[in-house]
């Protein structure tokens, strides 16, 4: 999930995250949208790509890149989780991924 919030700490990935949304789109189309070089596009594709956020797929000379909601899914739910509106919004630990913290609640009363 690290490299999910890397990617989407990048305002143009979140950019392109939105433009995917709508439709699948060539790194042409894409590049379309913004004043960069397309290498520049290119590297923030792999970025998402990396990051689990989005696929390719190759049509004729042209590869087609879609949005992978998966870990979109995955991360929107760890948000939930941390507002407490998710499903298991208390948690009584952590899993490894985020941190191997725990927390151990006492079930004995005091008297």
């Amino acid at each position: 999930m690290n490299e999910s919030f890397k990617a989407l700490a990048d305002p143009t990935r979140r950019q392109i995250i939105r433009l995917l949304r709508e439709k699948d789109r060539t790194a042409g189309e894409i590049a379309d949208y913004f004043q960069m070089s397309k290498p520049s596009i290119s590297h923030h594709l792999s970025a998402l790509k990396h990051a689990g956020l989005v696929q390719d797929e190759r049509k004729g000379q042209f590869i087609l890149y879609s949005l992978d909601t998966t870990v979109l899914e995955e991360v929107l739910g760890w948000f939930l989780e941390l507002t407490g509106t998710g499903k298991g919004s208390a948690p009584d630990h952590i899993s490894a991924e985020d941190g191997k913290m725990q927390h151990n609640h006492s079930n004995s009363e005091v008297e």
